[in-house]
């Protein structure tokens, strides 16, 4: 069976890309390799992962500032075409900037840095990035953002459900959805989302965070392994 070349994004103030560098190259054993933010291509990458952190210090709005680098433009291209992209976190925001993904991602409900455990109910496991995972399967995954709060225009709801592309929304451990389970105001207690195509797809939470048990869970591992599986 064939590696995987994954290609993780480096912005200035990223400060996820080790941590998903180490699940997928160590854990995973795929190939993988770091793309400085001023490179002006994605050759030979069959993944593309944006990952978290405060890409240019969050100023001006996050995310804005990194989707005008070149390696950005580079992205919306490579996604326009069908290629795989996995944003994470500060990566979800960059790639509603990019309008790769709908929506913005707003300052959390609470105004406050929030960083827990949360758990989600998966709500597309017909996806490339969530094919491991049962449909209404509920995952321990934790947030770290100040920013998550997912907000779509009423009229953009009806496409999101009628295209299936609401990946994961905040829930209990039970898998009930409403606001206590909410922890950051997210319209819809919305966690995830795909893009029409469902090649891109946007998470505030941090699966990379647990697809070992030495980090205390394995319910992140998943999403890459389901992406992994779906280009092999």
């Amino acid at each position: 069976m064939r590696k995987i070349n994954f290609g993780i994004i480096q912005f200035p103030g990223s400060n996820c890309e080790q941590d998903c560098f180490h699940v997928l190259s160590y854990v995973l054993k795929q190939n993988c390799r770091y793309i400085w933010h001023d490179t002006k291509t994605l050759k030979n990458i069959d993944c593309v992962i944006v990952p978290g952190g405060f890409s240019y210090g969050d100023y001006l709005r996050t995310g804005a500032i990194a989707a005008q680098s070149n390696i950005s433009l580079r992205i919306k291209e490579y996604a326009e075409k069908g290629g795989l992209v996995l944003g994470i976190c500060n990566g979800f925001q960059i790639l509603t900037e990019l309008e790769l993904l709908p929506g913005v991602l707003l300052r959390n409900k609470s105004l406050n840095f929030i960083c827990k455990d949360v758990y989600l109910k998966t709500m597309n496991n017909d996806s490339v990035f969530t094919s491991e995972y049962k449909l209404n399967e509920t995952l321990k995954i934790p947030i770290a953002h100040a920013e998550g709060n997912f907000f779509v225009k009423k009229s953009e709801i009806k496409n999101l459900k009628k295209n299936n592309q609401i990946i994961f929304q905040y829930s209990d451990d039970k898998g009930l959805i409403d606001d206590s389970s909410n922890p950051n105001g997210s319209f819809m207690n919305i966690a995830a989302i795909s893009n029409k195509k469902g090649n891109v797809m946007g998470m505030m939470p941090h699966p990379e965070r647990v697809s070992e048990n030495l980090l205390g869970g394995l319910d992140g591992k998943g999403i890459f392994k389901s992406i992994i599986k779906n280009l092999t």
